[in-house]
């Protein structure tokens, strides 16, 4: 068999691995799925006529607001699912199957891959659940064409494996699970700092810097312009260079660590 047959057979394996543990233990991902469910429906249902009043003015309707909010709330789910995968990898260094795995004659890399994979299936499936509810509750993106539909989900796969690279890395730094999740969840943070909930040009001049100069924020906003039309200018971009540039540091973290770390 070549180097590449051998690869890929290991990388499936493993994801099959890692795709059985998340069946096992569905408390995790249930608990970082229903983070945006509930934050979509607070938005929504709470603050929605008061949102829409202040973003588009008195003649504002609630489905403005729902049409602004989808495309965040989905990049934030991308954003939690990661924090499971940061565990996972710190439950696999603190066990010891991580050892038992480099005496094995095994693609090395195929262990994070499996981790990775798994944890970008999970998050396609969370945005697909996520946006399944945002349709029933007003959601419509008429313009959109097939086009701009499969480049919206391009781009989702792309963040999803960009912060997942990057939780990869952070689990296997983590003393313990515990750590690591804690760590992993500024990930999560980072869509609430974002223009996820109201526009950059509506915060205070100080904060502005700091939700425009990170990458959900191109990356919402180049969602935004590919499902409602809206303009795009340089987002699609900047959300590429910064989930590229993320993804890469991400993967060299990772496996350095891997290859390196004797626990």
């Amino acid at each position: 068999m070549s180097s590449l047959t051998l690869a890929l057979r290991d990388s499936h394996t493993m994801l099959r691995r890692n795709l059985l543990h998340a069946r096992r233990y569905p408390s995790l991902t249930l608990n970082i799925l229903l983070t945006p469910i509930f934050l979509l429906l607070l938005f929504v249902y709470v603050f929605g006529d008061l949102m829409s009043a202040g973003i588009g003015g008195s003649g504002a309707e609630r489905s403005d607001y729902i049409a602004y909010l989808v495309p965040g709330i989905l990049l934030m789910t991308i954003g939690a699912t990661p924090a499971g995968t940061a565990v996972g990898v710190a439950m696999d260094m603190a066990e010891g199957i991580i050892a038992r795995f480099r005496t094995m004659a095994i693609h090395r890399p195929s262990v994070l891959i499996g981790h990775v994979v798994g944890s970008v299936l999970q998050s396609v499936m969370s945005v697909v659940l996520v946006g399944a509810i945002a349709l029933a509750i007003g959601f419509r993106s008429t313009d959109a064409s097939a086009l701009e539909w499969l480049a919206a989900f391009g781009l989702l796969v792309l963040v999803a494996t960009a912060f997942t690279w990057i939780a990869v890395g952070i689990g296997m730094t983590g003393p313990n699970a515990e750590a690591a999740g804690n760590n992993a969840m500024s990930l999560a943070i980072l869509p609430l700092i974002s223009s996820a909930f109201v526009p950059v040009d509506a915060m205070p001049g100080w904060f502005q810097p700091i939700a425009e100069y990170q990458p959900f924020t191109p990356a919402i906003e180049t969602l935004r312009g590919l499902l409602l039309g809206s303009e795009i200018g340089n987002n699609g971009w900047l959300a590429t260079g910064w989930c590229l540039g993320l993804a890469v540091l991400g993967y060299f973290w990772s496996t350095a660590l891997f290859r390196r770390d004797p626990r």
